[in-house]
Formats: C-alpha cells, sequence, structure tokens
C-alpha cells in the first residue's frame, strides 16, 4: 500500500513537471515564433489619409482619399440609401446569407451590368455570387482562375489601382503588364496597348477597367474599345472587367457600361467585378458581385458553385445589410429613380471641378497644357505631377495625395479649388 501511495506521489510529480516543462516551452516558443516578422510597408493609399490627420495645419487639403465628398469636403449618405435604411429597419431577421449571398441583390445587380432585358440573364448562363465589394469579387475570380486554370496568367494594366497587383500575387497567379497610360500625352496608349495584346499568348487573362480607369481617368473610346474586343476575340483572350464606378464616371450606368457590352454583342465570355462602395456610397457596408459568363445555363451551375466553395473558407457569407440596401433601392423603380438622380449629381460635381481647377491652372498663366484634367473622367485625375512636385505639395502648402500625382477630385471644392491651383502652379511653374 505504502509503495503504491509512492507511486502515485512520484507520478503526480513527473505529471507536474511535465505541465510546467510544457507551459515554459510554450512560453518560450510563443516569445520567439514572430520574431521574424517586419512590420508591413504602409499602403501607398491609406497612409496619404494619416499623414493628413496628423498635421495640425488649418489650409490641409486631402486630394488622395478615394471616396466622395460633398462641396463642403464631407462624406455623403444618399437618399435613397437613407430611405431604404427606414423602409428596411425592424423588417427581417439577422440569419446567415447563402453562400452565394442575397438572390435578389445579384439579379438587380446582373440587369446594371448587362442590361435589363440580356438575354443572358434570361438564358441564367451567368454564374453570380455576392461579394465583398470589388476587392472581394476580385480576388474571388483570382482564386477561381488559379485552381481551374493552373497553368494561366493575368495582364495588368500600367498602371493600376495598386491592389489589384497584391491580389493576383497572393492567389498565386502570374502576373504581366500591358501598356495603357501614355505619359507625355497623359492620354491612352493604344498603340501600345494594341501590340501587348496582339503579342501575347492566345487565351490569355486581361484584366480591364469598364469605366473611369484608376487611377488615370483615361478611357478608351467607344470606336477603340470595338477594335480591343475585335482583337481579343482574334486572339481568343478572356477579359475580366473590374466596374469600380458605373454611374459616377459620366452620371449615366448605361453608358458607364457601354465596354462590357461591346464585349458581349462580340461574342465574348467574360467575368465582371462590381461594387457598390462609390456609385451608392456604401464603402464601408463592403457589398458587390462577381459574376462569369458561361456557355449554357447548366455550366453557370457548375461554376457558380464553384465560386461559393472558394467563398466558404473565406468568409462563409457575405454580408446582409449592405445587399438589403443595394437590392431595395434597386428593386423599388422610385427609389432607383431617385438613386439615378443623387449618382448623377455627384458626377456632375466632379466633373465641374474638374473644369474649375483647368480654368484656375491657366488664369495663373501655367505654362503647361492642363487639357488632360477636364478630358479625363471618373474620381481621379492623373495629373503628371512628378514625386518631388508631389512632395512639395505636401510639405509647403500641406496638400495631401499619392507620390504618383493621382488627385482625388472628389475631394476638391468650391473652397479649396483656388488653393490647389495656386500650390500645383507653383510647384510646376519651373517644369
Amino acid at each position: 500500500m505504502m509503495a503504491m501511495t509512492m507511486r502515485n506521489s512520484a507520478s503526480r510529480r513527473t505529471m507536474m513537471s511535465r505541465a510546467i516543462f510544457r507551459d515554459y516551452s510554450l512560453r518560450c516558443m510563443s516569445s520567439s515564433w514572430w520574431k521574424n516578422v517586419e512590420p508591413a510597408p504602409k499602403d501607398p493609399i491609406l497612409g496619404v489619409t494619416e499623414a493628413f490627420l496628423t498635421d495640425p495645419s488649418p489650409d490641409k487639403v486631402n486630394v488622395g482619399v478615394g471616396a466622395y465628398r460633398d462641396d463642403n469636403g464631407k462624406p455623403v449618405v444618399l437618399q435613397c440609401v437613407r430611405e431604404a435604411e427606414r423602409r428596411i429597419a425592424g423588417t427581417s431577421f439577422m440569419e446567415y446569407l447563402p453562400m452565394g449571398g442575397s438572390v435578389k441583390m445579384v439579379e438587380e445587380t446582373l440587369k446594371l451590368a448587362y442590361g435589363d432585358n440580356s438575354e443572358f440573364i434570361k438564358d441564367q448562363r451567368i454564374a453570380a455570387v455576392q461579394s465583398l465589394s470589388g476587392t472581394g469579387a476580385c480576388r474571388l475570380f483570382a482564386d477561381f482562375q488559379k485552381r481551374f486554370c493552373p497553368g494561366s496568367q493575368i495582364y495588368i494594366p500600367v498602371p493600376t489601382w495598386s491592389n489589384h497587383h497584391n491580389i493576383w500575387r497572393d492567389a498565386q497567379v502570374t502576373q504581366k503588364t500591358y501598356h495603357y497610360y501614355h505619359p507625355e500625352t497623359k492620354g491612352l496608349d493604344f498603340k501600345g496597348l494594341m501590340d501587348d495584346v496582339k503579342n501575347a499568348q492566345e487565351g490569355s487573362f486581361f484584366l480591364l477597367h469598364a469605366c473611369a480607369h484608376n487611377p488615370t481617368g483615361v478611357d478608351p473610346t467607344e470606336e477603340q474599345w470595338r477594335e480591343i474586343s475585335q482583337l481579343f476575340k482574334t486572339k481568343k483572350h478572356f477579359a475580366f472587367f473590374d466596374m469600380a464606378y458605373q454611374g459616377f464616371a459620366s452620371g449615366d450606368p448605361a453608358r458607364d457600361a457601354k465596354s462590357i457590352r461591346i464585349f458581349l454583342e462580340d461574342g465574348h465570355h467574360i467575368g465582371i467585378s462590381q461594387s457598390y462602395a462609390k456609385n451608392m456610397g456604401l464603402y464601408g457596408q463592403r457589398v458587390g458581385c462577381l459574376s462569369v459568363l458561361c456557355e449554357d445555363e447548366k455550366q453557370a451551375v457548375t461554376v457558380k458553385s464553384q465560386l461559393q466553395q472558394l467563398a466558404r473558407p473565406m468568409y462563409s457569407n457575405p454580408p446582409l445589410h449592405g445587399a438589403q440596401i443595394v437590392s431595395t433601392i434597386l428593386g423599388d423603380p422610385e427609389l432607383k429613380s431617385l438613386w439615378l438622380k443623387e449618382v448623377k449629381i455627384m458626377a456632375d460635381r466632379i466633373i465641374g471641378m474638374r473644369t474649375t481647377l483647368r480654368e484656375s491652372l491657366e488664369k495663373l498663366g501655367s505654362p503647361l497644357s492642363w487639357e488632360h484634367v477636364t478630358k479625363q473622367i471618373g474620381m481621379f485625375c492623373y495629373s503628371g505631377l512628378t514625386p518631388e512636385q508631389v512632395d512639395r505639395l505636401t510639405s509647403e502648402y500641406h496638400i495631401y495625395m499619392t507620390r504618383n500625382g493621382r488627385i482625388s477630385m472628389a475631394g476638391v471644392t468650391t473652397g479649396n479649388v483656388g488653393y490647389l491651383a495656386n500650390a500645383i502652379h507653383e510647384v510646376t511653374k519651373s517644369s
């Protein structure tokens, strides 16, 4: 009996010693696991806002933020959104959406891109899922591309929204680039673009900005889009459209979808990323849609099932509230009409600020041409300012923008456009 007691006591001591050692080992290991992690580089866009917020100057101007502001520089919630929220409040449970998201929201979203009377919608040839805004749609497609076309690559324009590179990189899709912007003309390098499309391996994937190219604001003309589409058809390329600014560019959603409609008319099978961040001001709701046009209904069902399968380990289900807002607005003729009016007001304000900025620079006697300011379209103006000139704008005039010279026209108001023009003139007049 005494021997058994001694054995039990020794066993307990051994177990306690092992537990203490295991706890100590875990603490030692956990303290060293992350020692090789270095700080991530600051996001070039979000870092601008951070610097702006810490600047105490009363004259500071932020033209880096990619979000709409009214003429007082304040964020805007559209009236149609407020009314939709009022109608939604207290009317439904907070249950999970299906993996593919809100069916009603997706249906209304497809009409915006493909057309109200689209034969592809009627024939149910489109595989579509709700996504976490445009970023999520791009990422889902990038993962889909990697899984089902593992040897493929994506051609991305130079320049493009910086996150495009991050998205396809993290999806482990090989990236190549194609010519897009011409620095000397501050317009489209159409010849370079067409040469790159022509010389790309047959059946390549291309990322295209449907409208209001970010960051340049330079879009092909309708005729140029038709030529691009025909060359894509000859080369059997796949076009993936990122459409983050539908309606926000010209004020007319149908006009802003013209590039997509041209490709559809020419018989392409395409993919589309759509977002309601800009055109409904639903930045924080993260509501968007990914769609892929397929051969037939059977293929569309299959592709959708795989898109949902990709979404499952990422986030399982998309958020509910933003989808309810969108479907309520687009599904009600009165609210949709109000939205169309409000999105045109936003677009027209930005177009007006482009004109005022250009005229202000010309009145100051600038030796440079600022014609590109009004030729470009959408939220951003690719000013042509050098990184050094941008640095001077920040250090001397407290004006904040990305170092590539991209001006967010949403941040330009009647109250600061004169100050902005004068500062730009001062840093460029000796060029």
